[in-house]
């Protein structure tokens, strides 16, 4: 076995700040980490719809938070539309509405919240199909 100084609950991720560790005292640096800058992203919490290609509403039952695309081009290659933003790919599900938006007011997420709009069903009788007007 080897020997460690270092207990396993002192690692960690390093936070900007001050470092005592890594050499002179009070050593300042800053963090480079995405979540450690002040401006954060902008995402959006929905409730996603049906596809038109689904009679079912499997896919409609949790709330999504998706960060906001920036930065996009097209790609040369491909003529795909691209980006450099990671963020971009990321979608988080929740049970509930709440719970979205809690997440994103402890991780200090701007967001803006979608309503899902209530389908209007119209009900008809098959022979309304062969009706004249």
């Amino acid at each position: 076995m080897i020997n460690c100084p270092i207990k396993s609950s002192s690692r960690g991720v390093a936070k900007p700040g001050i470092a005592a560790g890594l050499g002179p005292v009070d050593r300042r640096f800053k963090s480079c980490r995405p979540d450690h800058l002040e401006v954060m992203k902008k995402a959006k919490i929905y409730k996603p719809t049906r596809t038109a290609m689904q009679s079912g509403k499997r896919n409609t039952k949790f709330w999504v938070l998706e960060f906001e695309t920036l930065n996009t081009g097209i790609n040369p290659l491909m003529g795909w539309v691209t980006s450099k933003d990671t963020m971009s790919e990321v979608k988080l599900e929740f049970n509930t509405k709440d719970e979205a938006i809690n997440y994103a007011t402890k991780n200090q997420i701007h967001y803006e919240l979608i309503e899902p709009q209530k389908r209007k069903l119209i009900k008809k009788s098959y022979s309304d199909n062969f009706m004249k007007d």
